[in-house]
């Protein structure tokens, strides 16, 4: 249930930081989402690297992406010389946000020639971008914790980030649609550079609105001055000792390992079970966006209702019903009205996303007497990249295993069997993992009610709930 709060205790973060917040997300989840979703189809299908290779370079890359988060995080995590000036967590969006996006171009510009100059080409320009979005990643997202303390303000700034998220990533995906030809690799460069461009736009608009008060960058400093000091691995134990972050970090994981394996799937359906090209992928993706949107006041009123644990465990189960229809449907028509309700579904999902895990890492910081939220952002990301691993491995054993041929340029033209491969990576370990985990959540998550609001008190009495004047 959602706890009661006396909203008249502090002041409310305004809108237009909540709006400036929605477009840093926008900037992350098109970059781990969408921007990267076509990276293993890019290397095996467009650039012709034997499977082999592809299947390597994704797990070494996701293993270090698994690495370098947690650790990046935990270093740039503590107040610096220009912290009482420019604040923890801003001074690194800014910093990393340009070396993040143009490396985001490269990564879209191999040689040509031999498949070890491929490989190792992909491993360089990966790690390099994923480095500086590590850092953009965890400040962005520890951020939010920050600025946004209370239930209230956590569900009314997710809600506007995902109104502003659904709309954006609808543009992007269509620009996108529009401009990449298969069996023409300079149009991903072309829709590499559009999108930058635009991502660009979205993080002026974002810098706008992650200034901290003076109070906030105060209470950094001086609760690093005083907070028991623990190195890496005992922040990494308190915060992996405490239930509900290990859960919260498993929802994330699996949702995301969900989304992950159908938006990489995505390409190989237009192209392999409804033959179509790829711009035919606008109608599904606008169907989508119309209802994640028009849905969010819905979510928003719910959650406020039944508090975020219920709706993120009913939405979990509800998505992984919508999955199951990828597993028969063949035409374009019946995958736009399946996109449809899955935005009514998946929009409260998002909405709770942040809001959740923004309680967990207030439930650790009153174990360690400090805020230390981008480290605990990177650990959750080591966990996302997860993901990344299955998403590496499952796609190209399942073609492997059913003998999926890349060198087949004619849409529709893959055997029967290669086509049910497709449909198994795009729905049926996609449902089989949101079940799971919803049925998870449900059973063992438990910050709420009268449990969460002693944890709100705690956050007040030590001084980490709210730094006035944000």
């Amino acid at each position: 249930m959602a706890i009661q709060e006396d909203l008249s205790e502090w002041e409310i973060a305004p809108t237009k930081k909540m709006v400036a917040y929605g477009f840093g997300y926008v900037v992350v989840n098109y970059l781990l989402g969408s921007g990267l979703a076509r990276l293993l189809y890019f290397y095996e299908v467009e650039m012709q690297l034997p499977v082999i290779f592809v299947t390597v370079a994704y797990v070494i890359f996701a293993i270090w992406n698994m690495v370098n988060d947690p650790l990046l995080g935990y270093l740039t995590d503590k107040p610096l010389k220009w912290t009482r000036k420019w604040g923890l967590r801003a001074p690194w969006v800014v910093l990393s946000s340009g070396p993040m996006l143009l490396l985001f171009i490269f990564i879209w510009t191999p040689p040509t020639g031999s498949n070890m100059g491929l490989f190792l080409y992909f491993l360089m320009t990966t790690f390099l971008f994923d480095a500086f979005f590590s850092i953009y990643n965890d400040h962005v997202y520890g951020g939010f914790t920050n600025q946004f303390p209370s239930e209230f303000e956590r569900r009314r700034a997710f809600s506007i980030a995902s109104l502003i998220l659904g709309a954006c990533i609808t543009v992007l995906g269509v620009i996108s649609a529009l401009v990449i030809e298969y069996g023409q690799p300079e149009t991903f460069v072309l829709n590499a550079i559009i999108i930058v461009i635009l991502l660009i736009i979205f993080n002026f608009i974002q810098f706008t609105g992650i200034k901290e008060s003076e109070e906030m960058k105060q209470m950094f400093i001086e609760k690093h001055k005083t907070a028991e000091k623990r190195n890496f691995f005992q922040v990494a134990k308190i915060a992996l000792g405490t239930k509900n972050f290990v859960v919260s970090l498993a929802g994330y994981t699996a949702a995301t390992t969900a989304t992950q394996l159908a938006s990489a799937s995505g390409i190989y359906m237009f192209k392999d079970v409804y033959g179509l090209d790829l711009a035919y992928s606008m109608l599904p993706s606008i169907a989508g966006a119309i209802s994640f949107i028009v849905i969010i006041p819905f979510w928003y009123s719910y959650a406020r209702k039944h508090g975020f644990k219920k709706t993120y465990w009913i939405t979990f189960i509800l998505h992984g019903f919508t999955f199951v229809p990828y597993l028969f449907i063949s035409d374009i028509y019946s995958a736009t009205i399946i996109s449809f309700i899955s935005g009514l579904i998946y929009s409260g999902e998002v909405i709770m996303l942040m809001p959740v895990a923004s309680d967990t890492y207030d439930e650790v910081a009153i174990k360690i007497g400090k805020r230390q939220d981008a480290t605990f952002v990177g650990m959750r990301t080591f966990f996302f990249r997860i993901a990344f691993l299955v998403v590496g491995i499952v796609i190209p054993l399942v073609h492997i295993l059913t003998a999926y041929d890349p060198t087949i340029t004619t849409l529709a033209a893959q055997s029967a069997l290669a086509t049910w491969g497709v449909r198994v990576h795009r729905a049926l370990i996609p449902m089989i993992i949101m079940f799971v985990m919803g049925l998870i959540f449900r059973k063992y998550y438990d910050l709420e009610g009268e449990k969460k609001e002693e944890m709100v008190r705690k956050l007040k009495e030590m001084g980490l709930f709210r730094a006035e004047g944000t």
